[in-house]
């Protein structure tokens, strides 16, 4: 009886590990490390802002940066904070939606419950090599502000109208442009325009001003399609609209303005406008104050990007284009707005625009006390420059003919 009950045992564990050496044989390896599954995602989807010198909290170039942060990771991404992104819309209708993939996130997840094991070093990729301070590359041009602008510890500081000399004899087309505060933590934003030089700084309608852009801190660089550019006038200076705001320190901030120059002279050049709203009142407490905006198109026009603009008691925008033959779509739904993280969301292909159509804006806003980035429920909330007070503002670019520049492109 007990040979048989051995005999039986030892066929039983013959048995047990013939079909573990099978399992092992359709999945070799069973452990997920840091070299071969985690590093890839990371280095593809975070360390673009998660690197030396640039605005993330911390780095997660290597796995001596990242295992601290484990748990944190996991935790981010699960819930989709990591990496930022507010649009709701179907993954590839934005040509810079970061969002990672359900099978990235699994991965992450799993090696986090497995222990964050590193992994053999032999299996990690190349890291992806990053210019200091630039997410664009090594710029064509860098333009700096000639002095330093000092910020008290406190106080309200008005708009500041800096200008920047270009100094350039022939115009020149820029393939891709980034903002680099000196020190981010006291810049709000930056609108940049270009303009002869010594012309109004101050007054947008300044003959012969142009748009490059703006940025909040956490904005990388914007790189255009191929083809597409904007121009920077020869003789030109760059005027930056400056949002300085205390932190309970003094310091002091020097911007500079990376460019890289298209190699050939562009077929289609950014333009733009918005759609905004400046009569409003946001009554005390109101926790889904609702404002909107319209602008009908007078020529077709290819609209490419989409930024919404509000301050912290922003609380979603939703784009509506309502064409001329009756037909209604929803451009972009952005149901949580974050102040921290302004997106400029860039369509995976142009949307035409035909004339006649009329572009909607619809915001709410929370001025109620279950905001917690709320200021003052008690207040009737307007229009105003400051972030204690509100906008609402629906950006948008557009691609229009390039003109021929006005010298050759070198």
């Amino acid at each position: 009886m007990g040979r048989v009950l051995i005999g039986g045992l030892l066929v039983m564990a013959v048995a047990i590990a013939g079909t573990l050496v099978a399992a092992q044989g359709a999945s070799p390896r069973a452990t997920v490390t840091y070299t071969m599954d985690v590093a890839p995602i990371l280095y593809a989807s975070c360390t673009e802002c998660h690197r030396p010198a640039m605005a993330a909290p911390m780095s997660l170039m290597s796995y001596e940066d990242v295992r601290p942060w484990a748990r944190a990771i996991k935790q981010r991404v699960v819930t989709r904070e990591m990496p930022p992104w507010s649009a709701d819309a179907p993954h590839g209708m934005f040509r810079n939606d970061p969002s990672l993939s359900q099978k990235d996130i699994d991965t992450i997840s799993a090696w986090v419950d497995a222990g964050a094991p590193k992994g053999d070093d032999k299996d990690l990729p190349p890291a992806p090599g990053y210019v200091d301070g630039w997410t664009i590359g090594t710029p064509d041009a860098i333009f700096t502000m000639t002095e330093p602008f000092q910020v008290p510890a406190d106080g309200t500081i008005p708009y500041q109208y800096i200008r920047i000399p270009t100094n350039l004899a022939e115009d020149k087309w820029i393939q891709a442009i980034e903002f680099k505060p000196g020190d981010r933590r006291v810049v709000h934003h930056i609108i940049a325009s270009a303009q002869p030089a010594g012309g109004n700084a101050r007054n947008e309608r300044t003959p012969g001003r142009t748009s490059l852009g703006g940025i909040t801190p956490n904005k990388p660089g914007v790189t255009f399609a191929p083809g597409i550019a904007r121009r920077l006038p020869a003789n030109s200076e760059i005027i930056l609209q400056m949002h300085y705001t205390t932190i309970g320190e003094a310091t002091s901030d020097v911007t500079s303005v990376g460019v890289i120059y298209a190699r050939q002279p562009p077929t289609r050049m950014i333009a733009g406008g918005n759609v905004l709203n400046f009569r409003f009142a946001i009554p005390p407490g109101a926790a889904n104050h609702e404002v909107r905006a319209e602008r009908t198109f007078a020529d077709d026009t290819l609209v490419t990007t989409m930024m919404p603009h509000m301050h912290v008691r922003g609380k979603s925008m939703t784009y509506i284009a309502h064409y001329p033959d009756g037909r209604q779509e929803t451009l972009l739904h952005v149901p949580r707005y974050d102040f921290n993280w302004q997106h400029s969301y860039e369509l995976a292909e142009p949307k035409k625009m035909p004339k006649g159509t009329r572009l909607e804006v619809i915001a709410t806003f929370d001025n109620s006390s279950g905001n917690p980035f709320n200021p003052d429920p008690t207040a009737t909330v307007r229009w105003g420059d400051q972030t204690w007070e509100e906008m609402m503002i629906g950006f948008y670019s557009t691609v229009v003919p390039a003109p021929e520049a006005t010298t050759r492109q070198r």
